[in-house]
């Protein structure tokens, strides 16, 4: 029953009404019991009068005031800041295929367990935001445009192929390129929809025509963050045309790709951690704080209130109160 503000606060006006009422009740008590000890005989009357029921005998009054309180509220119209699903969004998901991504140090490979938590994530998103697929390794492939049909970026997913070189700067690039054309296409009178990337990577750049800093910082002008998972160990290594080379993941980099683009960086050493990432991306992608009606459970307590204060006055004194 929390609340932060009210659409119709001069409801709240009605306190008055509800404290004269009280006010007349204390009153009315004295009043009724002066009289009845000014026109009685004291030894007849206890002899003759029924017990006093006590202080219980004013809970049902009690209750009738305290539910035209919290019904007051209810008009007053309260609202509250609530989680709700985003409507309309774009979220492009690219993901680092490079050579390095065959590492075992997260089991059973990098990429194979990059693929279980990207599909994940796509399966647990909001309906109401459109997903898109890029991979990059020596070059960025846009493969799934953004679309509300989550089995076409799964099944993406599932096809990613490794391949030689790191173009990251290129991706993001190619990223951009797909959330505009496709703001361009569904933006209407209410322009192009918020949109955010998802950079999953394991190592440095290496190549590209575009550099992963500057690409950012395009981004940034565009307004739209990066979200950056440095995925993987200091301890990974791979074999490369039979020659053994360690593969460590490139924290820096994508600390700076998120810091320059304005958005936040995760790192997710372990299949788990990178599951609890994509959870967590979900949470702040799908749903948004929205300041919303929260009447009902003060109607609903009112009117139960109500209810209870009807059938205690019955209950006690036969009478409503």
């Amino acid at each position: 029953m929390s609340l932060s503000g009210f659409t119709a606060p001069w409801w709240f006006l009605l306190l008055g009404a509800v404290a004269a009422l009280a006010a007349f009740y204390v009153v009315l008590q004295r009043v009724l019991r002066k009289r009845t000890l000014r026109f009685a005989n004291l030894p007849m009357l206890e002899k003759v009068a029924p017990k006093r029921q006590g202080w219980y005998r004013h809970v049902p009054a009690a209750l009738l005031l305290v539910a035209f309180m919290l019904l007051t509220v209810a008009l007053a119209g309260p609202t509250a800041e609530q989680k709700v699903p985003r409507n309309r969004a774009t979220v492009m998901l690219v993901i680092d295929t490079s050579l390095s991504m065959k590492a075992t140090d997260v089991k059973p490979s990098r990429l194979e367990a990059a693929q279980v938590a990207a599909k994940s994530f796509a399966d647990g998103l909001t309906p109401g935001i459109n997903l898109g697929l890029i991979s990059f390794a020596g070059s960025a492939t846009v493969l799934v445009a953004p679309t509300t049909d989550r089995g076409a970026v799964t099944q993406s997913i599932d096809g990613l192929k490794l391949a030689q070189s790191t173009a990251t700067g290129d991706a993001i690039v190619a990223a951009l390129a797909a959330i505009d054309s496709f703001g361009k296409v569904v933006g209407g009178a209410d322009g192009p929809p918020p949109a955010r990337v998802v950079l999953m990577t394991d190592g440095k750049e290496t190549v590209g025509t575009r550099r992963a800093f500057d690409a950012a910082e395009d981004a940034k002008q565009a307004g739209i963050p990066i979200s950056t998972i440095s995925f993987g160990t200091e301890d990974g290594v791979v074999e490369i045309e039979g020659r053994r080379q360690d593969v460590p993941v490139d924290d820096d980099s994508m600390k700076e790709i998120a810091k320059l683009s304005g958005g936040e960086f995760f790192k997710a050493a372990s299949a788990e951690e990178l599951r609890r990432v994509y959870d967590t991306l979900g949470e702040q992608i799908g749903y948004e704080k929205k300041q919303a009606d929260a009447s009902r459970p003060w109607l609903a307590l009112g009117t139960l209130l109500g209810m209870l204060a009807v059938a205690g006055a019955l209950l006690f004194g036969q009478r409503l109160p």
